[in-house]
């Protein structure tokens, strides 16, 4: 049994350009009033490979060859925030801790407040 690591390594490398991207984990950015929010993810990954060969008779067993071989591997993907910007004004908003995503939805009440405030003036403006 053969063993290709350069082409399992290929393999692997051309998997991860196609699948391990923001938007297959996370999503695209998307528009939240003025605002552009972009996913920021943390990406890791492991590979391990091992084999063997054996030969030999062994009194009261078996006699001939054997090889064996066996590779494994991981990769984890999380989000961990959202970087927003609106004009030249650009943060982060993670998610891991107790003040990221629930800050995030707790600021969303006043936000939406405000967006409706604004629209509401918008109508109000007399046209010229």
């Amino acid at each position: 049994m053969a063993f290709n690591l350069e082409e399992t390594v290929k393999q692997l490398t051309d998997f991860l350009k196609t699948e391990a991207k923001i938007e297959t984990v996370v999503g695209q950015s998307f528009q939240l009033g003025e605002f552009t929010c972009m996913p920021v993810i943390k990406f890791g990954m492991g590979l391990g490979y091992g084999g063997g060969e054996g030969k030999g008779v062994q009194p009261g067993k078996a006699n001939g060859e054997g090889t064996g071989g066996g590779a494994g591997g991981g990769l984890g993907v999380e989000p961990i925030g959202f970087l927003a910007t609106r004009g030249d004004q650009i943060s982060f908003i993670p998610t891991r801790n107790s003040r990221g995503l629930s800050a995030a939805f707790e600021k969303l009440p006043d936000f939406m407040e405000k967006m409706m405030d604004k629209k509401r003036d918008q109508k109000a403006e007399p046209v010229a």
